[in-house]
């Protein structure tokens, strides 16, 4: 259930309503009086694809102001304002949205929004504190831009900030004390100092499947090759994942090979350059058209990062790799990916096609994962966090099933 009270940020809440939905959520959404005033009903019904009021009196059959709260999993209220804030703290219940909040023994999370010198106000801070010690969970707010042209402390957290934290609360603990590496984003191989040879994998996906597991209860390492700060920016404050920057391949690889050693999951989603340039120049390469215009590059193979993972592989290790596939005419993804299966020998392999319009660069991602015998055992798709979730039901009964065999 999403609450939505009357602040100018209501806007930015259809668009966390529009991903709850889309990551296949029921969503009811109770707004305050004041909040359809920002944005109207017929809006926040056609995003949730649910009938939504503002009355306690509407549905009284049903007693649907106690059965919204009774029925929830999770309790969204965003934007949350100081008046809401200090409604929820001392339990006033006068709207819809109120009984709700009194009524739900689900787990709350707040993204306040207000201007900075209310937030500030020992008032506010009293009843955050209060919120606090009966364990609704506080997201933001963000430091930034207010209505009005001030600016400081009082935002409201972007919306994608607040799923993923609502969906932290919610998550399964199926994987709590479980040791898990990730790798995320292109692997970067220098020519001079000034260019390399690179790819164009955003990590979106190796970092949404680092979060679904820490989500889930496991401690993460995170192993980043280029990767944006922003797509960065969830997993960088989570408290159980642990970041590792690196550039090239053999960094990668030796940042991956030193966390696997204690991991129980290895999940190597990094797009990890297949070819370094022999002799790095130590200046940067030139033209020079006294000579014949053009440039050769003396290209040598790096290791095989999973290949290498699966050979020291111990006992109780489950090992998943991704791969990216461009058929060919002739050719299908699932022939490609099993043939590489059979290479990399990995307990599971994620095969997706990429392209120049597909894969790389997108919210959203298909894949065919594979077990290790080349068979299909599931072929998720959606957003890369619903893909992620998916990936992780598949390593858990795998492990449910082979780890105690080995």
């Amino acid at each position: 259930m999403v609450g939505v009270t009357g602040g100018i940020a209501a806007y930015k809440t259809v668009h966390l309503v529009r991903l709850l939905v889309k990551e296949g959520h029921d969503v009811h959404v109770v707004p305050t009086a004041d909040a359809v005033r920002f944005v109207g009903l017929p809006t926040w019904e056609a995003i949730s694809r649910n009938p939504v009021t503002t009355s306690v009196h509407d549905d009284v059959a049903r007693v649907r102001h106690v059965a919204l709260g009774q029925s929830a999993d999770l309790v969204i209220v965003a934007p949350a304002t100081a008046n809401s804030l200090a409604k929820m703290a001392t339990g006033l219940a006068d709207d819809l949205l109120g009984t709700t909040l009194l009524a739900t023994t689900a787990p709350v999370v707040v993204a306040p929004a207000m201007h900075t010198e209310m937030w500030r106000h020992p008032a506010t801070v009293a009843n955050i504190a209060t919120l606090r010690a009966r364990g609704v969970v506080v997201v933001g707010p963000a430091d930034g831009e207010l209505t009005g042209g001030d600016s400081g402390p009082g935002r409201m957290t972007e919306p994608e900030a607040i799923l993923e934290a609502a969906l932290s609360l919610a998550a399964a603990a199926d994987l709590d004390g479980c040791r898990v590496v990730v790798s995320a984003g292109g692997t970067r191989e220098p020519i001079d100092p000034v260019r390399y040879i690179g790819n164009r994998s955003s990590g979106r996906q190796g970092v949404a499947v680092a979060l679904a597991a820490a989500d889930r209860g496991a401690r993460v390492d995170l192993v980043a090759a280029h990767v944006d700060d922003g797509v960065l920016a969830a997993a960088s404050i989570h408290p159980r994942v642990t970041i590792t920057r690196v550039g090239t391949a053999k960094e990668l690889a030796d940042a991956v090979g030193s966390a696997a050693a204690e991991a129980d999951v290895v999940v190597m989603a990094a797009a990890v350059a297949d070819y370094r340039v022999a002799e790095v120049s130590p200046r940067k390469l030139t033209k020079d058209r006294s000579q014949t215009k053009g440039m050769t590059l003396d290209l040598v193979e790096n290791d095989d990062v999973l290949a290498g993972l699966v050979a020291a592989r111990r006992d109780g290790q489950t090992i998943v790799g991704f791969a990216a596939e461009t058929p060919a005419e002739g050719d299908t993804l699932l022939d490609r990916g099993r043939r590489k299966a059979a290479r990399k020998r990995a307990d599971l392999l994620a095969v997706n096609e990429v392209g120049w319009s597909v894969g790389f660069e997108s919210g959203d991602n298909a894949v065919t994962l594979l077990d290790a015998a080349g068979e299909v055992v599931a072929t998720p798709s959606g957003t890369k966090r619903a893909v992620a979730d998916a990936l992780w039901d598949e390593i858990r009964d795998l492990r449910e099933k082979t780890v105690t065999k080995r």
